[in-house]
């Protein structure tokens, strides 16, 4: 999975970090309503470290990362409009999430992230519709700019 900067240049803006998460291997949903972190046993903690919310342009980016190395475990984008297939709240907790997880080469696998602290989780949450509400913002911005585009100002004549 590629990180690094696409064919034109972006700016990366960092949302959010949270110093220690855990992630966990779930097992398969076993409702049609959703996850519950109540089944995810300790015994299938896979990994604790760093959480990173990234903004670059439209995608937000979930990066779980070491914290002393800096090295990556794993990512999950969030394209515009489909955050619910990206991050996914268990019924059971307002601390945990399921995340979406690929490779890069179409595979992907879902895992398990929670948090220590409610507020942290919170902030998760408000630091994803937070970018969400600024891709909004950006493509009405650029629709009424087109839109003004097409208009002749008289006000000029």
């Amino acid at each position: 999975m590629s990180f690094e900067l696409e064919e034109e240049e972006s700016f990366e803006h960092t949302l959010l970090v949270v110093r220690e998460v855990s992630v966990f291997k779930i097992p398969p949903r076993s409702t049609s309503g959703g996850y519950k972190c109540g089944e995810w046993l300790q015994s299938d903690k896979i990994w604790s470290g760093r959480l990173r919310v990234v903004s670059c342009n439209d995608r937000c980016e979930i990066r779980l990362e070491d914290p002393n190395s800096g090295d990556l475990f794993a990512g999950c984008f969030v394209y515009p409009g489909h955050r619910e297939s990206a991050v996914e709240s268990v019924l059971d907790s307002s601390r945990y999430f399921v995340l979406k997880i690929e490779d890069g080469t179409g595979k992907h696998a879902f895992i398990g992230l929670g948090f220590t602290e409610r507020n942290e989780a919170f902030d998760f949450n408000v630091a994803l519709s937070d970018h969400e509400k600024y891709v909004k913002r950006e493509i009405e911005k650029e629709a009424d700019e087109a839109s003004d585009e097409n208009h002749i100002n008289i006000h000029q004549l």
